[in-house]
């Protein structure tokens, strides 16, 4: 008898997804209409992020916000809008994953060079341990995945991070959002450690067993 399936744990994510669902269904629905595709949508709002960032590092830290956050509207268009057109692929994903790490660290890395001109050296290291946390949160995930555990827990995933951070930029305090980030991403890090490790325990105490 092989050991129960761990039960998958319902994500912040997820939970806006069905709370969107009756606004981000017309604007796809439109969308396919004229002809755009995901992948369209997905590099206008990577393109967003590279912009928001170069606002940001120059100082105009409330229009990064606002450019921030209409490029984030694209990082919940593009999956509804390949769902729609039954385009959802591997390769989608995982293009679609790739393009959010390097909108969050492009977002950091302008926030970096805005420190850095300021001679904050305590603001560019909270900057670096953010970007350490955004890096490492979805890849402990995507790591224990593939050993066949699941990772989804923590305090501060991608989706909280984003709603940190928008407001924080458009209000023009990103040290705060820095803070948030530099401590509660890492410890994000270790609940999702933690909660693999209590994983392969489990595996190791419950062998399979046969008939």
């Amino acid at each position: 008898m092989s050991n129960p399936p761990i039960p998958k744990k319902v994500t912040l994510t997820d939970r806006m997804r069905v709370f969107m669902k009756g606004i981000v269904t017309p604007i796809v629905t439109f969308l396919n209409r004229i002809g755009v595709t995901p992948n369209m949508v997905t590099t206008v709002g990577l393109i967003g992020n590279f912009a928001a960032a170069a606002l940001i590092a120059t100082g105009h830290i409330t229009y990064g916000g606002l450019v921030a956050l209409l490029a984030g509207a694209c990082d919940g268009l593009d999956g509804s809008l390949a769902r729609l057109r039954n385009e959802v692929t591997p390769w989608g994903a995982f293009v679609d994953s790739v393009t959010d790490r390097y909108s969050e660290l492009a977002l950091l890395f302008g926030l970096l060079i805005y420190y850095e001109n300021l001679g904050n050296q305590t603001m560019v290291i909270l900057v670096y341990l953010s970007a350490a946390g955004a890096a490492l949160v979805p890849y402990v995930k995507s790591r224990a995945e593939t050993l066949g555990y699941e990772a989804k827990v923590g305090i501060l995933s991608r989706m909280e991070r984003y709603f940190v951070l928008i407001p924080c930029l458009i209000l023009n305090i990103p040290w705060v959002a820095l803070w948030i980030f530099a401590i509660f991403g890492n410890i994000t890090v270790l609940q999702r450690i933690y909660s693999v490790r209590e994983q392969a325990y489990v595996k190791i105490d419950s062998p399979t067993q046969t008939k």
